[in-house]
């Protein structure tokens, strides 16, 4: 076919809605560029930064104007591949999981790949039972979020906050025992001593992991993790209901403590509300820290002292291997990947009041 045929039979389908539309053969040889160069500019795909900007550029403007669209059906029979992922997350919630699930999605996304996301809700028959449903709405990979894998699937898995070696899971985590350290640490060098600490509820899957770390980390500086001063949290939850009861019922046992290590951000938010509704004050009374570095630590009353957890940063990188596994099956890959913590120090840390020369708090 003749140039100028060619490009007036384009012009004619892209201004008839009936005709047959414009294939990649054409625009190929439209501008005289090969198919697998345009099907690499037009899908995004990453073998498409390799190509000039300028090539790249007369791509997209010829497919605009002939109102190419990609043919997604064909594609995914090409590559054997759906372009989807399954993520699985216990529910959703703000904090913690919107921080994750924002890295992940942006990734994705850019890569051209779209999510199922379901929530188990901690519910055995929904843990599994989802994989195997994502499963046979052909997934082409699984991002898992604290949940863990109850039966092996044939596709990659990377688990954000996972622990166990699994054969095919690629596990990200944070160093918890330095999240330990430099919060302790800290706790520490102010003056406190009698530290109450509050344990993540099962349904956590981090929340081993951390308190052994606090465990040893105490053990190592001389704090006494004295048992009526450990707070072990059940009610599954993220939200400040699950830190409020628990903190409430500390302080109507006793106040011989100075300090509270909470689990994470929105139980520390919970506790403050609590601290406050005992008529104490935070910190002056009672030191709290936190855990995740939520967005909402920035603006509570005091501003949260926290150990951050790059989150976003978390999500982005599962998104990332997760495709590289699927795009590179027999490329070797982790099994785990961690991430460092760092001390956000704010406003609801100080100096125990005996430290600054006020009144001891007098037992409830």
């Amino acid at each position: 076919m003749g140039v100028i045929k060619l490009i007036q039979t384009m012009k004619r389908q892209a201004l008839d809605s009936e005709a047959r539309p414009v294939s990649l053969k054409m625009l190929a040889e439209y501008l005289a560029l090969s198919p697998a160069t345009i099907s690499l500019v037009v899908n995004d795909a990453p073998g498409a930064k390799s190509i000039g900007p300028k090539t790249r550029q007369r791509v997209l403007a010829a497919a605009k104007k002939f109102n190419y669209k990609p043919n997604f059906l064909a594609r995914s029979l090409r590559t054997k591949q759906s372009f989807t992922i399954g993520v699985v997350v216990p529910e959703l919630s703000e904090g913690y999981f919107t921080l994750v699930m924002s890295g992940v999605e942006e990734h994705l996304l850019q890569a051209g790949y779209l999510h199922f996301l379901v929530s188990h809700q901690c519910k055995p028959d929904l843990l599994a039972g989802y994989p195997q449903l994502l499963t046979e709405r052909a997934v082409d990979g699984f991002i898992l979020v604290n949940t863990d894998l109850k039966t092996p699937v044939d596709v990659p898995v990377v688990s954000v906050s996972g622990h166990k070696k699994t054969r095919g899971v690629t596990n990200i985590n944070l160093d918890h025992d330095l999240a330990a350290k430099i919060a302790l640490e800290h706790l520490y060098e102010l003056g406190h001593r009698n530290i109450a600490f509050m344990k993540a509820p099962p349904n956590v899957l981090d929340s081993e992991p951390r308190w052994d770390g606090i465990q040893q980390l105490a053990a190592t500086m001389g704090i006494a993790m004295r048992p009526e001063l450990c707070v072990h949290v059940t009610d599954e939850g993220w939200s400040p209901q699950v830190g409020y009861p628990a903190a409430r019922e500390l302080l109507a046992s006793r106040r011989d403590f100075t300090a509270i290590f909470c689990f994470n951000d929105l139980a520390a938010i919970g506790a403050i509300r609590a601290i406050a509704d005992a008529g104490l004050r935070c910190p002056e009374d009672i030191s709290i820290i936190g855990f995740d570095d939520i967005v909402a630590a920035s603006y509570t009353t005091p501003r949260l002292t926290t150990v951050h957890q790059p989150l976003k940063r978390m999500g982005e990188v599962a998104g990332q291997l997760l495709l590289r596994r699927i795009q590179n099956p027999k490329e070797a890959y982790p099994d785990t990947i961690m991430f460092v913590p760092q001390l956000i120090v704010r406003e609801s840390t100080a100096p125990p009041a005996n430290r600054k020369g006020n009144k001891k708090l007098r037992p409830a």
